[in-house]
């Protein structure tokens, strides 16, 4: 029973995570993603983290109509860096301020990612105007990024986290790191 229940609330994870972001598609770059995948690399294992990312990454490219490698390639490398940098070098810290500096850098790293990527489907071949101008929609998203784990990253942590004891789901231990 604990194995069903555990895959529900990871499908209700991609869930929210997917609508949310459908949601303020009309808002350039603002999201709560980094936000939600943050949370979810605090309380769920790498592996389930990485199938959360996938499949989000598989909705979003269909709903959007855009299931191209060269889009879906970039959106996956630039979210699955976040469960894969909070397990290693933020050493799975729950401290707000850290991880809204980490929510921060991944905006400007998570534009970054594309780069290559457009400019080889486009044609550009110039990379300094194309960085430019990213540049106002990076920190639109940078900003974003940490005022929403700033400001909610806590409190959501303790709702999911009491959620996930009262079902007995909690598999990722408490850090010891602040």
């Amino acid at each position: 029973m604990t194995s069903l229940r555990r895959t529900i609330v990871l499908a209700m994870s991609v869930t929210i995570l997917f609508v949310q972001e459908q949601l303020l598609t009309f808002i350039p770059n603002v999201q709560f993603t980094t936000l939600l995948i943050v949370l979810f690399a605090s309380l769920y294992t790498l592996r389930e983290n990485i199938l959360i990312i996938f499949v989000h990454v598989i909705l979003d490219s269909l709903y959007m109509g855009a299931f191209n490698p060269l889009y879906m390639t970039p959106m996956f490398l630039g979210w699955v860096m976040i469960p894969l940098l909070y397990n290693t070098v933020l050493g799975r810290t729950k401290n707000e301020v850290k991880l809204a500096i980490f929510g921060l850098f991944m905006g400007f790293v998570y534009g970054w990612m594309f780069i290559p990527f457009v400019m080889f489907q486009l044609g550009i071949s110039q990379f300094w105007p194309y960085l430019l101008a990213d540049i106002p929609f990076e920190i639109i998203m940078a900003t974003s990024n940490f005022f929403t784990v700033l400001w909610l990253y806590q409190p959501l942590y303790r709702v999911l986290r009491r959620e996930l004891d009262n079902l007995e789901l909690a598999v990722v231990p408490l850090s010891r790191h602040g």
